[in-house]
């Protein structure tokens, strides 16, 4: 089978390894940029996407560039505590969470495609048409810096992002991303050592909201912090050009001065941001949900699908599930007869067959759980704790536990776990998503 990957990101990259590792070789991964830069700041991988990682045989790597937090704690922005809850392995899991620099990522899954797959990321390729055969294959035209070319493939998936060129073409009336009101600055920061240096903080409400989690070992009493500043009504972002620039670089001093107040024991918010080696400005946006992601023998993954706000910290591990529930779907297919020896008609016939049971079997398995995923993000997701303590105590509280009852709380961290596919006994006894090579 001729699998064609549009985009080399996160989805992108963990798609080609998901397949190889279910026995398809004929794998090429275009990608819009001139070249793979590691860009970004941190993100989290949950448990339910490092257990793929690991299947994947790449924990170890991953595991090297980060940190596997063991708290999560929230706050309102007086610093008065919310909740708080293990996380990764303390929590149960058989497997951690793990704090990671996005652009490290990416690289990592980059050279571990080249290890199993050899040269086959083509770069400076920008989808600009997707056009059905006869025969069920799709044949994609890319605009290169040395004019169109046209590639032919059984399969083509789409892992280009919020911005996904192939959506556009499914969607063409779609337009931009809706912008939720909020803007977000991202950062990477030196800072004295958050708590025990394995700790996250979510501290704020749905006006304005501090997060911080550790990207690296303490060293000296310091260490290497994650963190996104967020403040409602902030940044000029009422054009697509301004939504789509995932890199703007601004001046740390105006967004210090907007948490000018925030220090709290063991967090100076204002010093962090301050200090920052570089401040990202992005608008939080997201995508509406699909009716539909695959069209004839193309389909979507990653924020190209469901793209969706960072509360819960869950678009990554989003995007690893995806690759290894399709890689899974066309392996089994597979592996139950259906792709036999393409040499003939009727053997096409029943490749095609094969690949449009695995697509509607991913979509079926993928869809409405990430439906429902996006609107409990759009709820603001776990962190529905903080926005309630500052609904029902403006002011702040003497005990969390006359605003928000426990049981409360529980239940609103257990929900989205349960939505996102993370519960710990989910999880832990889910059966694998693995598959051999294709019979």
């Amino acid at each position: 089978m001729r699998i064609g990957i549009i985009g080399a990101g996160i989805g992108g990259l963990a798609t080609a390894l998901s397949l190889e590792a279910a026995g398809f070789r004929d794998i090429t991964v275009h990608e819009r940029a001139d070249r793979i830069r590691g860009l970004g700041v941190g993100l989290n991988l949950l448990p339910h996407a490092i257990r793929e990682l690991t299947e994947l045989g790449l924990r170890d790597r991953v595991e090297a560039l980060g940190v596997a937090p063991e708290t999560l704690v929230y706050m309102n922005r007086f610093g008065q505590h919310i909740w708080s809850e293990p996380r990764g392995l303390a929590a149960g899991y058989r497997w951690p969470q793990l704090s990671v620099h996005r652009g490290q990522l990416q690289l990592a899954l980059r050279d571990a495609v080249v290890e199993c797959l050899g040269d086959v990321i083509r770069l400076g390729h920008r989808l600009v048409d997707v056009q059905g055969e006869d025969d069920g294959s799709e044949t994609v035209r890319f605009a290169t810096a040395d004019g169109e070319i046209t590639a032919t493939y059984d399969l083509v998936i789409g892992a280009d992002g919020i911005h996904s060129a192939l959506r556009a073409l499914r969607y063409p009336a779609e337009g931009a991303p809706p912008w939720s009101g909020l803007t977000l600055w991202r950062g990477v920061a030196e800072a004295p050592v958050l708590v025990d240096g394995r700790t996250m903080i979510m501290a704020g409400d749905g006006d304005q909201k501090f997060v911080a989690y550790p990207l690296g070992a303490p060293e000296d009493g310091r260490q290497r912090l994650n963190f996104i500043a967020e403040q409602r009504g902030t940044g000029p972002f009422e054009s697509l050009k301004d939504r789509a620039d995932w890199n703007r670089a601004v001046d740390p001093g105006p967004i210090a001065k907007l948490f000018a107040d925030w220090r709290f024991e063991g967090l100076d918010v204002p010093a962090i941001i301050a200090n920052a080696e570089e401040i990202l400005e992005y608008p939080m946006v997201d995508r509406d949900a699909l009716a539909q992601w695959t069209f004839g023998r193309t389909t979507l993954v990653g924020d190209a699908a469901h793209a969706m706000y960072p509360n819960g910290s869950n678009g990554g591990s989003q995007a690893i599930l995806d690759a290894r529930t399709l890689a899974f779907h066309l392996g089994t297919a597979a592996r139950a007869g259906a792709a036999v020896d393409a040499g003939a008609a009727a053997d096409r016939s029943a490749e095609g067959a094969a690949i449009d049971a695995a697509l509607a079997g991913y979509e079926d398995a993928r869809r409405p759980a990430m439906t429902a995923l996006l609107a409990g993000t759009r709820a603001t997701g776990p962190e529905r704790v903080m926005l309630l303590a500052a609904e029902r105590a403006p002011q702040g509280f003497a005990r969390i536990d006359d605003v928000i009852p426990r049981s409360e709380r529980e239940e609103i961290a257990n929900a989205y776990k349960r939505a996102a596919g993370f519960a710990p006994s989910i999880l832990n006894e889910r059966a694998s998503l693995g598959v051999g090579d294709p019979a």
